[in-house]
């Protein structure tokens, strides 16, 4: 007998060995993070800011001149739909949004993948895009106008270099870290440029080409706040433009509204697409 120093004792068998231990309980796991979807309480954040925004208005903290109520804005903003107001305008700004988004999407993948899977690619492209990406939209505005005029192409042009930068930066990242095992294993197995591209490449990239989607679809909103508010007649920043000059706030207030809520439903679209499209991922946001 061995006597242990908890005061137990250890039993040995003849050969000098002890004896098995009693079976240990398993550990507790711990869970360090959830994988359980959001969902709607992303709108937690938003509803509190929407709460204290209506109490400060209402216990007189906020003045409406400077800023009008929450609830101010969505009895005018029903009432402008109502009356047909509004429609119209938002039309006119989804249009030059989804234009811009997808020309800029397209150009900003193609580019990528020039540049992400060809060396003489890189060269030719990347400077360019890296010089437009540090240069804010609002300095292209002058020149734009006075190569392109004031018309709608001048618009969707300045909206489409703003989209293409995130989507281009992004995927061409995921195919620059594409691990390298993968192009020694396509090489053993002799596939060709286009099945590399197809098979390995396209795949390896989609992870970055939807994040860069995500940043696109919210810039092109973004940027078209500013752009509709240069010499247009139509779209929702032409109507807030024409309530600042009234000074009508409750106005103002509808038309960032939609803007916020056109960007969030688009933004769940990608992410809908996005989980779809990468259901063979195990991450934590899978």
């Amino acid at each position: 007998m061995a006597l242990t120093a908890s005061g137990t004792t250890a039993r040995q068998d003849q050969g000098g060995a002890s004896a098995p231990d009693a079976p240990r309980r398993p550990k507790r796991t711990v869970r360090l993070t959830s994988r359980r979807p959001l969902g709607a309480a992303r709108l937690l954040g938003p509803v509190v800011v929407l709460v204290v925004w209506q109490v400060a208005s209402s216990t007189g903290l906020l003045d409406p001149r400077q800023l009008a109520a929450p609830s101010t804005a969505l009895r005018t903003g029903a009432q402008m739909f109502a009356d047909g107001e509004l429609v119209g305008h938002l039309l006119a700004s989804a249009r030059r949004a989804g234009t811009a988004l997808a020309c800029g999407v397209l150009l900003g993948t193609v580019l990528a993948l020039l540049s992400g899977l060809s060396r003489a690619g890189e060269a030719a492209v990347d400077g360019l895009v890296q010089i437009k990406r540090a240069i804010p939209t609002l300095a292209l505005i002058p020149l734009a106008i006075l190569w392109l005029g004031i018309g709608e192409t001048m618009k969707i042009t300045l909206i489409t270099l703003s989209v293409l930068v995130p989507v281009y930066i992004n995927t061409h990242a995921a195919l620059r870290g594409i691990d390298y095992r993968y192009v020694e294993l396509a090489f053993t197995v002799h596939l060709s440029r286009w099945q590399f591209i197809r098979r390995v490449a396209l795949p390896g990239a989609l992870p970055g080409f939807f994040t860069g989607l995500r940043l696109a679809v919210t810039m092109s909103w973004t940027a078209l706040v500013v752009l509709e508010q240069i010499n247009a007649t139509e779209g929702i920043g032409y109507v807030m433009t024409k309530a600042r000059d009234y000074g009508q706030t409750d106005i103002i207030v509808v038309g960032l509204v939609i803007y916020a809520t056109m960007g969030l439903l688009s933004d769940g679209l990608v992410r809908v697409a996005e989980r779809r499209a990468l259901s063979w991922r195990t991450s934590l946001g899978a």
